[in-house]
């Protein structure tokens, strides 16, 4: 009777082992294949503009806007052009950043819709500041 307990016993903890092993997989390999990407904003070669300008980017990567040169600049998404007006609020960044190398990060969630979302530099808007970020799922 002791020996089919003790068999029981470690049948279990195998199995419980590789249910954790598995799930571990399974639940951590979305955030395992997250991506950082940098913007610039101002163009080393002094010209108003994000480098890159357009990013593809999927749910769970980061998107890291740094400033460059030509400040001050942000990021705002145009609530008009892109797929969800109140993400493109949620993840705009309205403050100014004054010094090179200011930074500030943002994430697309599995939530939010796919497609084109387009941003701009509020005070380089008519300079031609713009750039855009494609959501694919």
């Amino acid at each position: 009777m002791n020996r089919i307990v003790s068999v029981s016993k470690r049948v279990a903890l195998v199995l419980s082992v590789a249910f954790l092993m598995i799930s571990t997989f399974v639940f951590g390999a979305s955030s395992a294949s997250a991506e950082t990407y940098s913007v610039k904003m101002g163009a080393d070669s002094g010209m108003l503009q994000f480098v890159p300008s357009k990013l593809t980017v999927k749910p769970g990567d980061t998107i890291k806007f740094v400033n460059n040169k030509l400040p001050p600049h942000n990021m705002v998404f145009d609530k008009a052009k892109s797929p969800d007006a109140a993400v493109a609020e949620k993840l705009s960044h309205k403050k100014s950043l004054f010094s090179p190398g200011e930074s500030f990060e943002i994430s697309f969630t599995d939530d939010m819709p796919a497609g084109v979302y387009s941003y701009y530099c509020e005070p380089h808007r008519g300079a031609g500041m713009t750039g855009q970020i494609v959501l694919t799922k």
